[in-house]
């Protein structure tokens, strides 16, 4: 089998070598914006050594211009027990500055200490976007340089334990520098309601995974060893996330290359000298079952029965080589080579205990072509279910089909949401490319990812999806960009399991969902939240002039509000 892949793959990852190295031999890009005059002069009035202040983690803030920071004394944090929350503190020096590293102490309240091991502080990297740079990888790295007239934030973490005392703590980040100190205080306040650890959410998170961007990044060989354990550190930031559906493929890649890395086939089709096929699925098996191991295991949505070129793969005994095929829906071609595979990953599945969370999943496809390929299901494999990413506002026609999800800018009818609901059936949206606001894109704002957060909520959806958690381009650290898409569009995280400032704060809006959804059922008056979450449903969330930055800081104290009761 390694061998039919090992040919497979050659054809999908052909131009594609490029690998990233960690985050430790990194050299961010050169600033490309031009500074005014007034900028230039700016840096003139800094204060000699290390300026540090709070600064709010709603916004990005450039690499080369003095900050403008509202000079919070200590920063406020609320939190959930078992909530993680974030802060981020800007760095700037209008001198060459070594050595730069940042503690946290101990939390400590008039009854309680919690250990500064509930804190991580990361240092925010700069990747390149259209004319600029963005400051969006939080890196592992554990100190820094910084260059003259030059800004570095950092991004705080705290996790609060399951089992921490309700109350307002104290701590302090003190960064040290070749030269000096400054110290940085904060409050925590653990209010008395518990979130439920992430397997747990009810928010239906649907980020697509790509496995072989995992063995191009880090140099590995595709489906080894290295290459797994690669998977599972890459993932493991998703399943904290409260993931709910593995990607999966059926055969080549399905999206047709649209990003830097094809998709390598996860089971290898063969069709032997006798006539008949048969179907390895070691790979496919390895992928969902680390992905298990990893509380990642409500859904299998495998792609697809109609690839976006409508090519399929085979290797053929009888030829001695990899043929390639097109069968387009509704053709007797489609349904001859689609009728034995279902058959036999069906039983498959069914071996496996996973027939009954498995989807065939279609991305965008229109109606004609979705309506041929279910006929077919329906005939060999009604016991799986189909799942959709609709762009056409076609999902009525498959109102029992057990994965749905529109797009932002096509919204379903809320009826329809619960009617699907009551059959057992979620109903999700998903942004993007489009719409260009709100979106989790390296130029995004990062209050706009919680936003979508508090959209989705608002709406009454089960959750979102996205089409990329790790579709990288060839070195996403040093420049976010490919090809026409909106830079960042491919990923949300980074390669050797680092995360961003989009990725921290796309789940700081889904935790604001558990909460509310948490509340909700514990019988707590939320109607102050649902007051806002009026406000938000009522208002164009495409518009990006609205003050939305304002909407979610006023949706999230009104939350904290509502939980201090």
């Amino acid at each position: 089998m390694r061998h039919i892949l090992s040919i497979l793959t050659l054809l999908v990852l052909t131009s594609c070598a490029t690998v990233t190295t960690p985050a430790d031999a990194f050299t961010e890009a050169p600033d490309p914006v031009v500074l005014t005059p007034e900028e230039v002069a700016a840096w003139d009035d800094v204060r000699e050594g290390l300026n540090a202040a709070w600064a709010s983690t709603d916004l990005r803030y450039g690499r080369s211009v003095v900050p403008e920071v509202e000079g919070v004394e200590s920063m406020p944090l609320v939190a959930w027990r078992g909530e993680r929350v974030a802060a981020q503190i800007l760095l700037w020096s209008a001198d060459d500055v070594g050595n730069v590293r940042c503690e946290v102490g101990a939390f400590r309240s008039a009854e309680a200490t919690l250990p500064q091991t509930i804190a991580t502080t990361r240092f925010v990297r700069y990747t390149l976007v259209d004319g600029a740079l963005s400051a969006d990888m939080l890196d592992t790295i554990a100190s820094v340089d910084i260059e003259a007239r030059s800004v570095r934030p950092v991004w705080l973490t705290v996790a609060v334990p399951e089992d921490a005392e309700a109350g307002v703590y104290t701590s302090e980040v003190v960064v040290t520098y070749d030269g000096g100190s400054v110290a940085l205080p904060l409050t925590l306040e653990v209010q008395r309601y518990t979130l439920a650890t992430p397997d747990k959410w009810s928010y239906h998170l649907d980020l697509w995974q790509h496995p072989t961007a995992v063995a191009r990044a880090e140099g590995l060989e595709l489906w080894s060893d290295a290459h797994f354990e690669a998977l599972r550190r890459t993932m493991m930031p998703l399943a904290k996330a409260g993931q709910k559906v593995v990607t999966a493929t059926l055969n080549k890649d399905p999206w047709n290359h649209q990003c830097y890395d094809g998709y390598a086939p996860m089971i290898e089709w063969r069709l032997r000298s006798d006539g008949t096929w048969s179907y390895d699925y070691a790979i496919f098996d390895r992928w969902v079952e680390l992905m298990f191991g990893l509380g990642i295991n409500k859904m299998i949505n495998c792609y697809s029965m109609v690839p976006w070129n409508c090519e399929l793969e085979y290797y053929d005994e009888v030829r001695d080589e990899v043929v390639t095929v097109v069968a387009e829906p509704g053709t007797p071609i489609f349904a001859d080579i689609w009728r034995p595979f279902l058959l036999d990953f069906k039983e498959h599945l069914r071996t496996k205990g996973w027939l009954d969370i498995t989807n065939i999943a279609m991305d965008e496809r229109g109606p004609e072509a979705m309506d041929a390929a279910v006929e077919v299901l329906a005939e060999c494999a009604p016991e799986m279910g189909f799942a959709i990413a609709d762009m056409h506002r076609s999902y009525r026609r498959y109102m029992n089909m057990r994965d749905v999800c529109v797009a932002q800018e096509q919204p379903a009818d809320h009826g329809d949401i619960l009617a699907r609901r009551a059959q057992g059936y979620n109903t999700t949206f998903y942004v993007c490319c489009n719409p260009p606001f709100p979106n989790t894109f390296t130029t995004s704002q990062p209050y706009e990812a919680e936003l979508l957060g508090w959209y989705g909520l608002a709406s009454d959806y089960d959750g979102m999806l996205r089409w990329a958690y790790n579709s990288w381009p060839a070195d996403p650290a040093y420049d976010s960009r490919y090809g026409t898409w909106s830079a960042g569009d491919t990923f949300l995280v980074y390669p050797h399991a680092r995360s961003s400032v989009r990725f921290e704060r796309l789940v700081d809006g889904i935790e604001v969902a558990e909460k509310v959804r948490t509340l909700r059922r514990m019988g707590v008056n939320t109607g102050d939240i649902d007051d806002i979450l009026a406000k938000i449903r009522g208002a164009n969330i495409n518009d990006a002039d609205a003050p939305w930055m304002e909407i979610v800081a006023e949706a999230r104290e009104v939350l904290n509000e509502v939980s201090r009761r």
